[in-house]
């Protein structure tokens, strides 16, 4: 083997882990060598030595994932012996979806910050104390400083939220005016009386 067929090999080797880290189903070696622009045969070569690599047959390590072939296709997975760990940090990691009221009171406190619990109160009309501390817990806001005249504690977004939202910034977030009725619906045509 030429050290130009190596190359090859080992740069189909990588493109091929490039692929198999995002998908969920397994992949046969024809869809794998037209998604790596590569000939079946290399990418053959190439899943052979992936898992030979990983499973430490190279004299590396054996990882705690490994290259499977499943239904007709290969695609990564954790290693028997590590489901328990995995499944565990899963099930702690994986946060529950917040309530309605917990995306009311963000969205309160992404717009209006720095704001007081209080204001973010007679803004919903409803008591958010434990709403708050939901947020904090999750981390998706934070205590940003407190009121000169009434001492009460303010609170703005995180970084976390603007992970969580896929966006870089705050001023990305939609107009909100757009959205909100003007007040003005059931009035028209009537005095005030």
């Amino acid at each position: 083997m030429t050290d130009d067929t190596t190359f090859a090999v080992a740069d189909v080797a990588r493109r091929l882990e490039a692929i198999l880290l995002i998908v969920d189903e397994p992949q046969s070696l024809v869809a794998l060598a037209a998604a790596v622009g590569a000939p079946v045969a290399a990418v053959r070569q190439a899943v052979a030595g992936l898992v030979a690599d990983y499973d430490g047959e190279a004299g590396g390590p054996r990882r705690g994932f490994e290259l499977r072939e499943v239904g007709g296709g290969w695609r990564m997975y954790v290693r028997g012996e590590h489901d328990a760990l995995v499944s565990e940090f899963v099930n702690t990691q994986a946060p529950s979806r917040l309530s309605q009221a917990a995306l009311e009171t963000l969205a309160v406190i992404a717009y209006k910050q720095p704001v007081s619990r209080g204001q973010v109160a007679s803004i919903r009309a409803v008591n958010v104390d434990s709403v708050v501390r939901t947020l904090l817990s999750r981390g998706l806001v934070t205590e940003v400083g407190q009121d000169s005249e009434t001492g009460a504690i303010l609170y703005g977004t995180t970084d976390a939220l603007l992970v969580n939202l896929g966006i870089n910034s705050l001023d990305e977030l939609p107009p909100i005016s757009p959205l909100l009725d003007d007040g003005t619906a059931g009035f028209e045509g009537e005095g005030v009386r």
